[in-house]
């Protein structure tokens, strides 16, 4: 097996790896650590002869390297005796079992006690088995800030005594959020990357719909995981049409929507429906909103009346200037430009999204079509200095020129 081989093996086991150790070990960076250690002999020793059960031989030897570890520390002679023992730790791993030892790392990944930054980097690397590259790569950050995050994290949570258990229901409810936001974050940079040469970075997105689908399956009476679901489902779907072979953004109004992945709108769909038993949440208003576009043959045929209605209730329940800007563009496409223009130079007047190139990217399509080309033109070379991201710059730049 090669280091491809052995990297999707990672991929697929690591959290539930780290899980059992970290639970066996009660010490969730050794486990990090222990786990890491097994796949880089891994990367050695499968190419010369791969394992029967993949799994069970990273499990095993990532459990001798705890053990190693544990052996040196003369405190913790007990906690040896307690893996030593073929009674405390399970051989092999069920490839299809899921337990709760996951969805406690996930907890423990993005534990309040640590910084949004660290959250991310921790649930990427020790729940989704991306390497410091990658994550560094994924955020634009360099290697050495995610390392430093990581380890940050990991100390910190040591610090705090923080132990590897499922929080009670109550606690669990209370944390959820903050699970679930990491979660978007991450799927969030996938779908439109904040910098960089590449408008999506799907690798980075379906890492978010895995942990996502995860956590559905072990919070299956949670409606806003599966309203989060349903709605990266739903907007990946859209990922095959949004740009051609070289990369050049493609705009909802030209995307080819033969090109929608007609499964992913299918799972966002059910995700949806097991959403709204009590009512949509934040998150599954925005799934219903991107259902609205998933259902519709065209722009001009989008009910956008119930775009407008959703993106109201959303700003009840998850008031942001981004939703107030969403809004807008939704009343310009239900009753025209004017109406969406007030809207957005209140967020102006109110500066809600400073040094952001949102604002003055819709602003300048509004001025478009209102005919006022030489504002339009001013704002959409604005939003172009703004944009830190080279195809969307592209873009704005490339519809500026052309109201010369």
């Amino acid at each position: 097996m090669d280091a491809a081989g052995v990297e999707a093996v990672w991929r697929i086991e690591s959290a539930r790896i780290v899980a059992a150790l970290t639970r066996f070990t009660g010490d969730f960076g050794l486990a990090e650590d222990a786990a890491q250690e097994a796949v880089a002999e891994a990367l050695v020793s499968w190419p010369v002869a791969a394992p029967a059960s993949p799994a069970g031989w990273l499990m095993a030897t990532a459990r001798r390297r705890a053990i190693d570890a544990i052996r040196r520390r003369t405190a913790l002679k007990d906690r040896y005796a307690l893996l030593a023992s073929t009674a405390a730790v399970d051989d092999e791993i069920d490839p299809d079992r899921i337990d709760d030892d996951v969805l406690a790392l996930m907890f423990i990944s993005c534990h309040p006690v640590l910084s949004r930054e660290a959250q991310v980097a921790l649930t990427l690397r020790v729940v989704g088995g991306l390497t410091s590259e990658e994550i560094a790569r994924a955020f634009l950050v360099p290697v050495p800030t995610v390392q430093a995050r990581i380890t940050r994290g990991k100390k910190t949570i040591a610090a705090a005594g923080v132990p590897f258990e499922l929080p009670a229901a109550a606690e669990r409810r209370e944390r959820l959020g903050g699970v679930l936001s990491v979660l978007y974050v991450i799927f969030a940079e996938g779908s439109t990357a904040t910098s960089g040469e590449r408008l999506v970075r799907p690798d980075v997105a379906y890492e978010a719909i895995r942990l996502a689908r995860t956590l559905a399956a072990l919070q299956p009476d949670e409606p806003e995981v599966h309203g989060l679901l349903a709605l990266f489902e739903l907007t990946a779907a859209r990922f095959p049409a949004r740009t051609s072979p070289d990369g050049t953004p493609i705009l909802l109004e030209d995307q080819d929507r033969s090109r929608w992945d007609l499964s992913a709108i299918r799972r966002g769909l059910a995700a949806l429906v097991k959403a709204s038993p009590r009512g949509l949440g934040p998150y599954g208003l925005q799934a219903a909103i991107a259902a609205a576009h998933a259902s519709a043959p065209s722009v001009e045929e989008t009910d956008w009346d119930r775009i407008v209605v959703l993106y109201e209730a959303l700003g009840r329940v998850a008031p942001s200037p981004v939703v107030e800007l969403n809004r807008a563009v939704a009343v310009a496409m239900a009753s025209g430009p004017a109406q969406a223009l007030a809207i957005v130079d209140e967020l102006v007047a109110l500066d809600r999204l400073p040094g952001s190139h949102l604002v003055p990217t819709v602003r300048g399509e509004l001025l478009t079509r209102l005919g006022r080309q030489s504002e339009a033109r001013a704002e959409l070379e604005l939003a172009a200095r703004l944009c830190t991201n080279q195809p969307e710059r592209s873009i704005l730049l490339r519809k500026a020129a052309a109201l010369d």
